[in-house]
């Protein structure tokens, strides 16, 4: 596996990221899917240790890489897809603001079937002020970040 994500990585189709709590290792973060050209985008793969699941961990790294992605990689746009029974990881991209874009049908084979897939997604233009920064600011007022209106021109 990390033969696999260090060739994605070197190849530019990838960001993999270790998330440390506290100085354990409690989780897992990849940006893949990477294309570039006239889509410029990924999508964001995780998953944290319950031990540490409902403290902010996850979606801080998921902000981090996000802000990382738009900021420093040049990306536009970056997708998290979602199985809808996954409430845990639906609820990080709720907290952080992503948008709902649809329902993928049979999207991934997992455990020996396809599998759904709920799209959750964001563009540079939607956090011009960072999602660290957004979801730093919604955590401190206690309240859910909004996404910033879009201009339909």
């Amino acid at each position: 596996m990390v033969r696999h994500l260090r060739a994605e990585a070197n190849s530019g189709r990838m960001l993999p990221f270790a998330i440390e709590y506290r100085g354990q290792l409690v989780g897992q973060l990849t940006v893949a899917g990477i294309t570039w050209g006239s889509m410029c985008s990924g999508h964001v793969g995780y998953w944290v240790d319950e031990a540490v699941a409902g403290r902010g961990v996850m979606p801080t790294a998921v902000a981090l890489a996000v802000d990382h992605c738009f900021r420093t990689v040049g990306l536009h746009r970056i997708e998290v897809c979602i199985r809808p029974e996954n409430g845990p990881s639906r609820r990080v991209v709720e907290k952080l603001g992503f948008r709902e874009e649809g329902l993928r049908p049979r999207y991934l084979h997992i455990d020996g079937a396809w599998r759904d897939h709920l799209v959750f997604a964001l563009t540079a233009e939607e956090v011009p002020e960072g999602l660290l920064s957004r979801w730093q600011r919604a955590r401190s007022q206690n309240t859910p970040p909004q996404n910033t209106p879009r201009n339909p021109a």
